[in-house]
Order: structure tokens, then C-alpha cells, then sequence
């Protein structure tokens, strides 16, 4: 799927949030988008997703404007609170599966999922007894059930540690190897352990900055 976002600007109420954005996103781009809090991030995302309304013209999904687009299902998101998920409640791993496909999917279809999670062997376990790094590979799961071209995460890692943060990666970056289309959010301004094609820099002023992957090593490496 090809995203282009032209002269896109949204505020709430009379605060504007994003001003005069343009970018393309092509197929198999792997986009991290950055900022503080408050740099219109989520808003953006919302955006994109047709969350928030916009004004015709500023985006086109695979060149449809947004506001006539009906395809919903080619997009996987994965929040940073899994949705407000009830972790208490008890369910396990595989009866959260079977309850989210919009289409019919079989068995095998959300096991192999798993298994290239590197997670099938908790398929029977509830979701109240995962660490954080095995709940954020479920919901990455869930996501992906309905074969989606575009991957929303919103700062997937926000609450989990380092080591499986990094594996996390890994598996976001197989995923765009198999030709997912990744836009990861994050707060940091660290890029370590992320294979991305572009950088999405917003600022709470309202300026924004695009980089590829090539522009940014050069600046590390001078």
C-alpha cells in the first residue's frame, strides 16, 4: 500500500497539533516517527487510521482519498496499552486469537503466527500470565491476522525491558523483510536496533523533519 500525506494539518479545536505535513510512505518502508510527547504523534497516527477526520485531498491510500477509503482490514495497530485490554479477565493466548479475526481464519493460521513469534508454546496460557514482552508478540499477532499490508506500532516497547525490546525489533524487522510495511512510534530519539528505511522527526512547534536511513548515518558518521 502507498500512503501519500500532502500539506496534511489537524488541530483540536483552535490548537494546532500538525501543520503543512507531506511525505510518501511506498510499500515495504519501514517509517519510525519520533517526538516528544505533545508532538502530534498519536495524532497522526489517528489521522491515518480514520480516526480523526481530515479535509479531502490531504491523504491518499493506495491514491483513494482517505474519506472514500473502505479497505480498513490492510491495517494492523498495535497501541502502547494494547488497546485498554483487560488483562484480568481470564482468556487465554489462542481463545484472544479466535475472537479477533474479522476474517475466517483457521487454526494453523494464528499458530504459525505465533511460532514466528517465537511464542506458540503459550498459545494455552492466559493472557494475565505473560511478561510484557510475550503480550506485546500476542497483540503484534492479533494485529497480523488479518494479513494487514500496513503495521501500526505505537510505542511497542514503552513497557518492557531491554533485552526484549531487542528481540521485539528483530521481529518487527523480519516482518518488513517479508514486505510489511512498518510505522513504529516512539518517544526516544534513540534508533538503535531499528532497520528503518525513514525517520519522521516532529516537534512540538509544529516543525517536522523527514530522513532516510543513508542521511542519518552520514550524519553519525561525520
Amino acid at each position: 500500500m502507498q500512503i501519500d500525506i500532502r500539506n496534511l494539518s489537524f488541530a483540536y479545536g483552535h490548537k494546532t497539533i500538525i501543520n503543512g505535513l507531506s511525505h510518501t510512505i511506498n510499500s515495504g518502508d519501514y517509517l519510525v516517527v519520533q517526538g516528544k510527547n505533545g508532538s502530534g504523534k498519536s495524532t497522526l497516527i489517528k489521522c491515518l487510521l480514520g480516526v480523526n477526520s481530515v479535509k479531502n485531498g490531504m491523504i491518499f491510500l493506495d491514491k483513494q482519498d482517505i474519506n472514500a477509503f473502505k479497505h480498513w482490514t490492510k491495517f494492523g495497530y498495535v497501541s502502547q496499552n494494547s488497546d485498554g485490554f483487560n488483562y484480568e479477565f481470564p482468556l487465554t493466548v489462542q481463545e484472544l486469537l479466535r475472537f479477533s479475526t474479522i476474517t475466517k481464519k483457521s487454526e494453523s493460521n494464528y499458530l504459525k503466527l505465533l511460532d514466528q513469534m517465537s511464542i506458540l508454546e503459550i498459545v494455552n496460557e492466559n493472557i494475565n500470565s505473560l511478561s510484557g514482552g510475550q503480550l506485546q508478540r500476542v497483540f503484534i499477532v492479533k494485529a497480523m491476522l488479518n494479513d494487514p499490508e500496513v503495521l501500526i506500532l505505537d510505542e511497542p516497547t514503552a513497557s518492557i525491558d531491554k533485552q526484549n525490546s531487542i528481540f521485539f525489533y528483530k521481529t518487527v524487522d523480519e516482518l518488513n523483510k517479508l514486505g510489511k510495511t512498518i510505522i513504529l512510534i516512539t518517544h526516544t530519539d534513540s534508533l538503535e536496533n531499528l532497520n528503518y528505511t525513514h525517520v519522521l522527526d516532529m516537534a512540538i512547534d509544529l516543525t517536522t523533519t523527514i530522513s532516510t536511513k543513508e542521511e542519518i548515518e552520514g550524519v553519525d558518521k561525520s
